[in-house]
């Protein structure tokens, strides 16, 4: 199945999320990277920590960072929990994001240059996103091949970008690496996917086992330090 939607995004605080937690498997939140100006540690423990000082480059810190201390805070609100420190996060061999003693949560993260997409779910979703702009369709097209699902479709950007989108999203779903489904279309069978518009810039995919399942997408504000 595939749907395209257009959604402006609301804003929700975080004293909403348990609420919406008990109302949806799967809670999905559009967060501004520039909305942080600082980098602040102090929600990382140990192993983060070193995780965090062999990133390379000025932006990936940023974007750890800000994404752990989010994601923190989120399941604070989610977990009834006191404090951000009582939450661990860890990678496994795949690079997908788990949360330590908590095997019931599924989380998946994606970014497109200032802006982060994060899922926190009761069930395996894939997600990606990517800013909406003019590509170079030729160059971007011969990785894309066989058809695709949209083969009878015009070969704009916008249908370029949806297609990368939710390749991306499969292989987060399905814990392959991106290079295995370029050259090959990928296994749809069994899967739900579905692509948004957000906010008029920002081409959202998603996949997940069932179309059943009640998704929530939402703007995150900033979470104040205070």
């Amino acid at each position: 199945m595939y749907t395209e939607n257009s959604i402006i995004l609301s804003s929700v605080p975080l004293k909403n999320l348990p609420n919406l937690w008990a109302q949806n498997d799967v809670l999905i939140f559009l967060i501004d990277l520039g909305d942080y100006d600082t980098l602040s540690m102090e929600c990382l423990n140990n192993s983060e920590r070193e995780h965090f000082e062999k990133l390379k480059t000025a932006y990936f810190k940023k974007r750890y960072v800000v994404s752990r201390t989010v994601l923190k805070h989120i399941l604070c609100q989610l977990l009834n929990k006191n404090s951000v420190l009582q939450i661990a996060t860890y990678k496994d061999e795949f690079g997908e994001v788990h949360i330590l003693n908590h095997n019931e949560l599924h989380i998946c993260l994606s970014y497109s240059e200032n802006i982060a997409t994060l899922s926190v779910s009761k069930v395996k979703v894939g997600i990606d996103v990517e800013i909406k702009r003019p590509m170079a369709l030729k160059n971007t097209l011969k990785y894309l091949q066989p058809a695709s699902p949209f083969s009878g479709k015009s070969e704009s950007d916008t249908y370029v970008l949806i297609e990368w989108t939710l390749r991306e999203a499969y292989c987060k779903f399905s814990n392959k690496p991106m290079l295995s489904v370029l050259s090959k279309e990928p296994d749809f069978n069994n899967t739900f996917y579905s692509s948004y518009l957000l906010d008029n810039k920002y081409i959202f995919s998603l996949i997940t086992d069932s179309d059943s399942h009640t998704i929530k997408i939402s703007r995150l504000g900033k979470i104040s330090s205070d």
